[in-house]
């Protein structure tokens, strides 16, 4: 059980990583830049900012051993909320960049798709986690 709240910890901590990474290729004519997670956020009005906030409180309940060994139900909820729902914003914000006109080509790079399926992991491990700790006597 230990390990699995070390998994759900370990890639909380990637998709916190991967968030200031970049996320989008952008190029035009010759000319390439890439855009971070971090970049997206301060640039559109939207709720991106919730996953490194998300990602930072599952790690903090899953190192506070009073959190997650007196009440595993707030860590586990906490990573599948947590982890739902920054799955869903990278999904949305992919969708939203996708659908604008095509005058500079987009590339959603393999740190985007690896934090997003570290995201969907996060809840899975979240939900084993409390599965386990549930039975356990």
């Amino acid at each position: 059980m230990n390990g699995i709240r070390r998994i759900t910890v370990s890639l909380a901590i990637f998709v916190l990583i991967c968030f200031f990474l970049p996320w989008v290729q952008l190029s035009c004519v010759g000319a390439r830049d890439s855009v971070s997670g971090l970049t997206l956020a301060r640039e559109g009005d939207n709720l991106l900012w919730l996953i490194p906030l998300f990602m930072l409180a599952v790690v903090v309940f899953g190192i506070a051993r009073r959190i997650w060994n007196g009440a595993p139900a707030v860590f586990a909820l906490t990573g599948t909320v947590g982890g739902s729902i920054s799955a869903y914003l990278m999904y949305q914000e992919r969708a939203n960049l996708n659908e604008g006109p095509r005058l500079v080509a987009t590339h959603w790079t393999i740190v985007f798709w690896l934090a997003f399926a570290a995201s969907l992991a996060v809840v899975c491990a979240s939900v084993v986690f409390y599965s386990r700790r549930s039975r356990a006597p």
